[in-house]
C-alpha cells in the first residue's frame, strides 16, 4: 500500500473565511501515485473546518450569514461560558462543531472521486494566524 502525508498551511486574514483546498488535495494524490484508495482531509485545529460543498459564491456568504445567526461572535464572558476562559472564540468552536472537522474522499483512477459540483473547502472561525490542514492519501 502506498501513502502520502501533506501539511496544508493556512493564513486566513479575517476571522471567517472559506477557502477551496481542492487544488491542493488533487496535488496531493498525483504525488502519492495511488489510483485507488482514499483521502482524509482535516483541520487540525479546533476553531478550523474542512467539508464538501459547491464552489459558489452566493452559498459562501449563505454559509457565514447563517453561522453567524447561529453563533455571533461575542467576546464577552456573560454571553459564552468558554470566553471565561480568557479567550474570545467561543463562537469560532461551535461553527467548526456544525461545519465538520473532517472529510475523507474515494480516490478511483487517480482522482477524487466527486459529484460535479463537489469541492473541499477550509472553514476558518478564527483567524489571523496560521492554521494546518492534514491531507492523508492511502491506497493502491
Amino acid at each position: 500500500m502506498k501513502s502520502l502525508t501533506r501539511y496544508l498551511t493556512m493564513n486566513i486574514p479575517s476571522k471567517m473565511a472559506f477557502k477551496n483546498i481542492t487544488p491542493e488535495v488533487d496535488a496531493a494524490i498525483r504525488a502519492s501515485g495511488v489510483q485507488e484508495g482514499l483521502v482524509l482531509v482535516n483541520s487540525m485545529h479546533i476553531t478550523s473546518s474542512v467539508f464538501i460543498n459547491d464552489n459558489e459564491r452566493g452559498l459562501h456568504h449563505d454559509f457565514g450569514k447563517w453561522l453567524e445567526e447561529l453563533a455571533p461572535f461575542n467576546p464577552g464572558p456573560n454571553h459564552y461560558h468558554h470566553n471565561r476562559t480568557g479567550e474570545d472564540n467561543a463562537d469560532a468552536h461551535l461553527k467548526r462543531q456544525v461545519m465538520g472537522r473532517e472529510v475523507v474522499c474515494a480516490i478511483t483512477n487517480g482522482q477524487l472521486d466527486f459529484g460535479p459540483w463537489e469541492q473541499i473547502f477550509y472553514g476558518e472561525f478564527d483567524g489571523h494566524r496560521s492554521k494546518r490542514v492534514l491531507v492523508k492519501v492511502i491506497g493502491e
